[in-house]
């Protein structure tokens, strides 16, 4: 584990398979800025796999929790509609001022972590994700809420 993580970090997303994953975890539950109506914080995606590993800063803010919740919906949606000529794809969080996630539902589910900002960099890693991710990922974001307070209400 990196030792700059604070013991008190949460991880927010995980999506992995038998040999590669992907992590979004807080490095803090404690804002890194505090504005009249949005909390700022400090995360980190991390890639793992047999191939590449690595880790890259993520900010996202309050707001961008609310959009995770509607993201999991969406994809949960497009899961059901299989005749979708195009895979639904959708990145998160959408401020572009940091690194993010690109969600790519199509089989293998795809997911590109992009360095946009810095280095430019984007990682693509296939995932063989199974049946009960998304309400995995739900309980992550609702123990994410419950641990960042009123600040980071759905």
């Amino acid at each position: 584990m990196d030792t700059s993580t604070q013991p008190d970090a949460y991880e927010l997303i995980r999506l992995a398979d038998l040999t590669r994953s992907i992590s979004v975890r807080l490095r803090s539950t404690e804002p890194t800025l505090i504005t009249a109506t949005v909390r700022h914080y400090d995360a980190e995606a991390v890639v793992s796999s047999g191939f590449v590993n690595g880790t890259v800063r993520l900010g996202f803010h309050s707001e961008d929790l609310a959009d995770l919740g509607r993201l999991l919906d969406a994809i949960e949606e497009a899961e059901q509609e299989a005749d979708l000529d195009e895979p639904f794809t959708a990145d998160w969080p959408q401020s572009g001022h940091t690194a993010y996630l690109r969600f790519i539902a199509e089989d293998p589910y795809v997911v590109e972590v992009h360095d946009g900002a810095s280095t430019q960099i984007v990682v693509s890693v296939p995932l063989d994700l199974g049946e009960g991710w998304i309400a995995e990922s739900r309980e992550r974001l609702a123990a994410a809420l419950a641990a960042l307070g009123a600040g980071a209400e759905r």
